[in-house]
């Protein structure tokens, strides 16, 4: 016992590949849960994602085999992650597309039949429209519904595998005594409307997601680290603690670092929510993500990766998307025994008319109605779903949330106190006057927007939307000279300008 209490507790993050609904959530938890050594496991569906803790006797590779053995993927979240999302949903649209195609002639029998025109297409040539939507694009419902049956289990796509096959069977049955009324409609879209429905899925994960994206997009993908044979870029895995790396005026700083030489001023915005850049000296300390403004600085490596303060935050954006909050726990805990009950209730269903009615068609319809119409989609994504909308459009305007369970409190708010600089700003810099002295404000903007016309500084950009905003136009500005933490000088009309501060 002391030595499990003595060894140390680490975590990981995996991208879940193959749930659809609760149960399989659930049943991811469970399987990583009884590996020895995990202390907690959370897994999130609308991410698609699981946030383990474990400890010292516990290997990634073992979490990875117990996803596989539950019937799943399991895959270490890495950069290249975010980017799964979206080819999913790619390919996810061409198949909603086809099967609609196929599925239109199908309904259109219905369609026309609101408006009195009676026409209905042949019954093979309904067999053949629907069987390509049954087998071929609806082929990942059965294979999802055999895992879960494999692990006892039952999922949304075993709902949709079931009902739709009943109808599809159902139809052939009828076919071939003759009958003229057929169901294959039925089957063709539900199959359209569930892939749909897993479309317009992928769509919003992939908006909620754009945030984490957005701050991931901070990082540079490489550094150009000084050495003996001179100055390298090299891609950003490769650079290590103790790197001396050289950052250009215009670069994003790629990690967190110490100033050796050189100074200049930073926009540390994403850090700290100021507009006003901070100046930097030998010994400073500068954050991976901020960009270096007017100086040419040598800094010494201090943090990278997952280490660095950009890493830290975007997962501490990941781990609020992924907790549970109590309300989603008990979501997971109905949705996980809500398949078995409705595959139950359909059979008895089937029973019920069978005995009562004796009409074996109504009967199988009926049951078939009751698969689709139960399947628990909504009731296991719509919380998760909202905690990434809520964490994601918070983190796009500068708030992280810590915690799921502090988003959910967040509702009993009443009152907000901000601790600040004596000042809440809009984390941008707004030039709302000028005025001349010996010259008329006009001028004196259009030399000041000339002067500043090539610069990325967050004040030269307030002077240019100045100046736009009164229609002025800018005259020419030649032979520009920078002077860190001073200014800048050039010619302007021929004569030779200065805009700066007071050193």
């Amino acid at each position: 016992m002391k030595d499990v209490e003595k060894s140390s507790v680490h975590t990981t993050n995996l991208v879940i590949s193959g749930m659809n609904c609760a149960s399989c959530v659930m049943r991811v938890e469970n399987a990583l849960k009884k590996v020895a050594g995990v202390r907690s496991a959370t897994v999130n569906l609308a991410t698609e994602r699981a946030h383990v803790s474990f400890s010292d006797e516990t290997s990634v590779a073992e979490l990875q085999r117990a996803v596989t053995a539950a019937g799943y993927a399991a895959t270490v979240l890495d950069s290249r992650s975010s980017r799964l999302l979206d080819v999913g949903t790619r390919f996810m649209g061409w198949k909603v597309a086809v099967a609609g195609i196929l599925s239109l002639p199908l309904l259109l029998p219905m369609i026309l039949g609101l408006g009195g025109i009676h026409w209905m297409l042949p019954g093979n040539l309904q067999w053949v429209l629907a069987t390509p939507v049954q087998f071929w694009l609806g082929a990942g419902f059965y294979k999802s519904g055999w895992k879960a049956l494999v692990n006892r289990s039952g999922n949304m796509d075993l709902l949709v595998s079931i009902g739709t096959t009943s109808a599809y069977a159902l139809s052939i049955y009828l076919l071939m005594k003759g009958a003229e009324h057929l169901y294959f409609e039925a089957s063709s879209a539900v199959i359209t409307l569930v892939l749909l429905g897993k479309w317009l899925e992928g769509r919003s994960k992939r908006k909620t997601t754009e945030a984490i994206r957005a701050l991931q997009a901070l990082k540079p993908e490489t550094a150009r680290v000084k050495r003996e044979e001179g100055e390298t870029n090299v891609l950003l895995e490769q650079v290590m603690p103790g790197d001396q790396v050289v950052i250009r005026p215009g670069e994003r700083i790629p990690v967190d670092a110490e100033v050796m030489e050189g100074s200049s001023h930073v926009d540390e915005a994403l850090i700290t929510g100021e507009s006003k850049p901070v100046r930097k000296e030998p010994g400073f300390k500068v954050t991976g993500g901020a960009v270096n403004l007017d100086g040419r600085m040598l800094v010494r490596v201090t943090a990278v990766g997952a280490e660095s303060t950009l890493s830290r935050i975007i997962r501490l954006v990941e781990d609020a998307q992924t907790e549970k909050p109590e309300i989603q726990r008990l979501v997971d805990r109905v949705s996980a025994v809500f398949v078995p009950v409705v595959i139950l209730l359909s059979l008895v269903t089937l029973i019920a008319w069978v005995v009562y009615a004796g009409n074996w068609e109504q009967a199988i319809l009926n049951a078939v109605a009751v698969l689709v119409i139960a399947c628990p989609c909504a009731l296991g994504l719509a919380t998760p779903t909202a905690i990434m909308a809520g964490t994601g459009i918070a983190a796009r305007y500068g708030i992280l949330i810590k915690d799921a369970r502090a988003l959910e409190h967040a509702c009993k708010v009443d009152t907000v106190v901000f601790d600040k600089t004596g000042t809440l700003t809009e984390g941008r810099p707004v030039l709302t006057d000028a005025s001349g002295y010996g010259i008329s404000s006009l001028e004196l903007m259009q030399i000041a927007a000339a002067l500043e016309a090539g610069s990325i500084h967050p004040l030269a950009r307030a002077v240019r939307e100045h100046a736009s905003t009164l229609g002025i136009g800018m005259p020419r500005a030649d032979d520009h000279q920078d002077f860190p933490g001073k200014g800048l000088r050039a010619t302007v009309n021929g004569k030779v300008a200065y805009l700066g501060n007071a050193r």
